[in-house]
């Protein structure tokens, strides 16, 4: 038994005038004032860390969630009949048909990856897993978003590694294949990189959890690893802070992963699932064991009563404050009936998975109570707790918006030398050089279902291995774009993932989306983060397409200078049939190319204005979502296409240099009915295009006219191993080994002496 002494809630009736910490945990004087209230008493110790935690920006959504209304507000009734579980969940469940589901979700782990870079990282991994366990499903997949500061940045020498090597670790060690992602390199996130861990799951219809404890007598089960004082105030409170210089060293409030104890825990709960001794379930993430058997309270239709004595703990002398907030890892609880818990005890030994019974649900509706030292530590409206406080903060239009929306001078060569320079600075460039540095150092094949993930438009995996059922999913966000206009910007990423989801030849059915912002404090910030949420849930009703679940991560930012706002969007398609989705990579003989879509002179936000130093200004190109439907409409079910890739950052040159340099193909192009400048036709980053290969034009271009689609031939692939280009009044070629020199080295370069867990370079 700990020697610890409690502040009980017989101490606290006692001394109501003690000083308490309630700043230093994140809580502003009226919230105090407000549990204060609440209690009719102040809070005990564990109390205090209870409601700080579960307060926290982090938690309980307190300055977004009259924003994220919206996306109830803009769903039909037949947008949400295609979603088993949504909002509010662990994760977003979407049927798929023949009796099979999955569910995904993207969680930030952005403040921990910064200061301890592989376990921030690794355990970011670990806690999406989790919650994809929790809905009763199975992890098959992972896919990651990264961001960091300037490829030069030192801090960027120290994050990048570590992140990598945590992802790599955790996955690997998992025997989760890594199926796609994206990695970004800009000034804005120097000192707050974002880690964004996406995971997808399968599960039969039937089988599907949801986390809430109800039924009196109902028992509380804490099961996987044991307890201890790592990641106390970890994500909760990471996650709801900015970072000043030296942040970095906050290593104790850092969780540690375990990949093997995880993997176990993963065999452990499907078998506890199979055998139906399972009434609801709850992982342990952010906010511990205080959020999770809080929640399941909350989430039920009595009370329940904790007793901290029987949590197994791998610490001496933890305090009731200390238990409740740690983020040690691997950890799920349980809501079991009495009949089953000697079985579902018996399965956990089966596996080797340490368990504990640590309470039970009461009768007592609305009553949170927690023992320790068989003193009562906690008595709390569980309600209270999990709701939190509602902040309508300030929004206001940055005053330097208008300005900033004004589009600069950029360079743009028209003499042929100058075109095909630029062209090798821009696959050269962080922005869009290839990533195998990162991508190699992750299993993408692993479990044998992965169909889709090398340098693929998006992920696709097996999900029926009789059927070939599928899905392919795809992320994405352009943190430029949003902040020349956030609305916009959040279209454009549901725009690219849709996009990339139907170049596969999958009809997209969900969203999901990770929303990276700045200090909620400040009115600009809430003015972009309302948009981008206004444009996603506008745009995701235009599709058809709900949005299934999400997250948000504020405080990103150094001192008072935010991230680029950063949407990330998550969109999951079906396939029919996996064995006939569409490819990304040229077959061996020759084929006719096709530009789908038009292009027009679109340069704000875009690489080329990044990589020519005419900096970030000017408007985002257009969005058109009639037009995405209409490409969906052409590919979903079709037979016409040998490959496809679609055109996103970088625009039509950067997708011929990968088509060609991933087939190592040659080809001639002619692009003067593309635009009438080959700059713009090269290199303009216009929304809603994707180019093919196929060998049968005519009932392309017949098909597309029908459903409105502009189609141009742009030429034929070869085995010269060179790209001609023919512009209106200019031609070049380029060598398709000149291309994967400069696409290739960029990345080996600058990180190839940086390996290993932390690594620090001189």
């Amino acid at each position: 038994m700990s020697t610890f002494v409690n502040d009980t809630v017989e101490d606290a009736i006692k001394t109501p005038e003690l000083d308490q910490p309630f700043e230093a945990l994140g809580l502003k004087d009226d919230e105090y004032a407000r549990i204060k209230e609440i209690l009719g008493r102040r809070p005990t110790d564990a109390e205090l860390t209870v409601y700080s935690v579960m307060w926290s920006e982090h938690c309980s959504y307190k300055s977004s969630k009259v924003h994220l209304r919206y996306f109830g507000e803009t769903t039909t009734e037949e947008m949400a009949s295609k979603i088993l579980a949504g909002i509010g969940e662990n994760a977003g469940v979407v049927d798929i048909g023949d009796g099979n589901a999955v569910t995904f979700r993207v969680e930030s782990h952005n403040h921990p990856s910064f200061v301890e870079p592989h376990q921030g990282a690794a355990t970011g991994v670990g806690g999406i897993v989790r919650d994809i366990m929790a809905m009763g499903a199975r992890p098959i997949a992972v896919m990651d978003q990264l961001r960091f500061g300037a490829l030069d940045n030192p801090d960027t020498q120290r994050v990048l590694p570590g992140v990598v090597d945590g992802i790599s670790h955790y996955g690997n060690c998992l025997g989760l294949p890594n199926i796609g992602g994206e990695t970004v390199f800009d000034d804005s996130y120097a000192g707050n990189p974002l880690v964004n861990a996406l995971c997808v799951g399968t599960l039969k219809v039937e089988d599907l959890k949801l986390a809430f404890a109800s039924g009196t007598g109902n028992k509380v089960i804490l099961f996987g690893s044991r307890t201890g004082l790592d990641g106390i105030g970890g994500v909760s409170v990471l996650g709801s802070a900015s970072f000043e210089e030296g942040e970095e060293r906050k290593l104790p409030a850092v969780q540690v992963g375990d990949p093997f104890a995880e993997k176990v825990l993963i065999e452990c709960c499907l078998e506890l699932y199979k055998a139906g001794v399972v009434v609801g379930i709850q992982d342990l993430g952010g906010g511990g064991l205080a959020c999770a058997t809080s929640e399941l309270a909350a989430a039920g239709d009595g009370g329940m009563r904790v007793n901290l004595d029987n949590v197994p703990l791998r610490a001496e002398n933890m305090s009731a404050a200390e238990i409740l907030a740690s983020e040690s890892q691997e950890r799920m609880c349980a809501v079991v009936t009495p009949e089953n818990v000697e079985r579902f005890l018996e399965i956990c030994a089966k596996w080797d998975v340490t368990c504990a019974e640590i309470g039970e649900v009461t009768d007592e509706k609305d009553r949170y109570v927690v023992v320790h030292n068989g003193e009562v530590v906690i008595d709390a409206p569980p309600s209270t707790i999990d709701e939190g406080p509602v902040y309508n903060r300030p929004v206001a239009r940055p005053e330097n918006q208008d300005e900033l929306q004004l589009e600069g001078e950029i360079a743009r060569p028209v003499d042929v030398e100058e075109i095909k320079a630029a062209w090798l600075k821009l696959v050269a460039s962080p922005a869009l050089a290839s990533r195998a540095f990162i991508t190699e150092q992750y299993d993408r094949y692993v479990r044998g279902n992965t169909v889709q993930a090398k340098n693929a438009n998006a992920g696709v995996l097996r999900i029926d291995e009789e059927t070939n059922r599928g899905v392919a999913i795809s992320a994405d966000a352009s943190g430029r774009y949003t902040k020349l206009e956030p609305n916009t910007g959040a279209q454009l990423a549901l725009a690219e993932a849709y996009r990339n989801v139907v170049s596969t030849g999958a009809r997209p059915v969900a969203v999901t989306n990770c929303l990276n912002f700045g200090s909620p404090e400040n009115a600009g910030v809430m003015w972009q983060f309302k948009e981008a949420v206004h444009g996603l849930a506008d745009g995701s009703k235009l599709l058809g397409i709900p949005v299934s679940g999400g997250n948000v991560s504020f405080y990103n930012q150094t001192g008072d200078e935010p991230i680029l706002p950063t949407p990330v969007v998550g969109v999951l398609g079906v396939l029919d049939n996996v064995e006939q989705s569409i490819g990304n990579v040229l077959p061996s003989e020759d084929n006719d190319l096709y530009l789908l879509g038009e292009t027009f002179d679109e340069f704000g936000g875009s690489i080329w204005q990044q990589v020519s130093g005419a900096g970030l200004n000017g408007l985002p190109p257009v969005v058109d979502l009639l037009n995405e439907q209409r490409l969906a409409d052409l590919f979903v079910g079709s037979d016409l296409f040998a490959a496809s890739h679609d055109l996103s950052e970088g625009g039509l040159g950067q997708t011929l240099a990968e088509l060609a340099i991933h087939a190592d193909k040659g080809m001639d192009v002619d692009l003067s009915q593309i635009h009438p400048s080959l700059f713009t036709s090269l290199f303009a980053e216009s929304a809603s295009r994707i180019v093919v290969a196929t060998n049968r034009g005519e009932e392309l271009e017949k098909r597309a006219a029908e459903l409105g689609v502009p189609v141009f031939k742009l030429g034929r692939t070869n085995d010269s191993a060179v790209i001609a280009v023919k512009g209106a009044d200019v031609e070049f070629t380029v060598s398709v080994e000149e291309l994967r020199e400069a696409w290739t080295n960029t990345l080996p370069e600058a990180f190839g002496h940086a390996v290993g867990a932390n690594a620090v370079v001189g």
